[in-house]
């Protein structure tokens, strides 16, 4: 006769596969072990999803239609003439906007798709800049060896192979949303070339990963440069022994920081310093 399991083991057993069935677990995780939280973080939403829209609306919009309230925030923020604010803006924008499909591909080869329609917007809280978050129905790529392939859940995209996940990451990230945002920039007259805005995605996603190196596996490295590879940034970066031999990025372009009332010189800027 099968006894039935009951009390703690049974309630472990139902935390494992409940938590098995979250496909943006191992990218909560991987926050929550590089910040020491998963629901403060200035620029993203607790939790990463957003349940209630309230206050909220999608990046689409924010392309479309609200671009220029954000670019107003940055001057006000910044205190910055209009092109530096929107270079300061966009930066701040996709270093939030990467981070999940990142970590997600670095942590556990799970990629949420990031497309201008699936993620969620907010500026009014005067915090940060602003705040992203995903739509709680956000679909994920996956690998057919991950578990969660096999749950047949209706917002998990098992796709063929490693090449294949990294197609998704780019076709969501960049093609389906940083390049509309790029042409609505450029169509409000924001006088600032491509390679100068995508120098800060580069930077963005290898900041990401170097922060994140002692809690994903593999080559940080080697990490960094297939995905600044897969978005065709992998020019605009380089990395660098630093004073401690520890890698560090130099950046080919600059975020135009230099420019604001209080000039600031990031780590790894283009320009150098006496």
């Amino acid at each position: 006769m099968q006894r039935e399991v009951t009390g703690p083991a049974m309630t472990t057993a139902l935390d494992r596969g409940a938590a098995a069935a979250q496909p943006l677990a191992p990218v909560t995780a991987t926050l929550r072990a590089m910040f020491g939280t998963a629901t403060d973080l200035p620029g993203l939403a607790p939790g990463l999803t957003v349940h209630d829209r309230a206050g909220w609306r999608t990046a689409s919009d924010l392309i479309a239609c609200h671009l220029p309230e954000l670019l107003r925030a940055a001057e006000r923020r910044w205190d910055a003439q209009p092109h530096a604010a929107a270079a300061l803006a966009w930066k701040t924008y996709t270093y939030w906007l990467a981070l999940p499909a990142v970590l997600g591909w670095a942590s556990a080869r799970r990629v949420p798709l990031l497309r201008a329609e699936d993620v969620l917007v907010h500026f009014e809280d005067h915090r940060p800049l602003v705040t992203l978050g995903l739509d709680r129905d956000i679909t994920v790529a996956v690998l057919p060896s991950d578990p969660i392939a096999a749950l047949a859940l209706p917002n998990v995209r098992v796709v063929a192979d490693e090449a294949a996940l990294l197609a998704e990451l780019r076709a969501s990230l960049l093609t389906a949303h940083l390049e509309p945002m790029l042409d609505a920039l450029h169509a409000h007259r924001v006088r600032l070339g491509a390679r100068t805005l995508l120098g800060s995605l580069a930077s963005g996603v290898a900041h990401a990963v170097l922060r994140s190196a002692d809690v994903v596996p593999g080559s940080t490295a080697q990490t960094i440069h297939t995905l600044l590879a897969t978005l065709g940034v992998d020019d605009l970066v380089e990395l660098v022994p630093g004073p401690g031999g520890q890698l560090t990025v130099q950046r080919r372009t600059c975020c135009l920081a230099f420019t604001l009332p209080k000039p600031k010189v990031c780590t790894g800027c283009c320009i150098r310093t006496a």
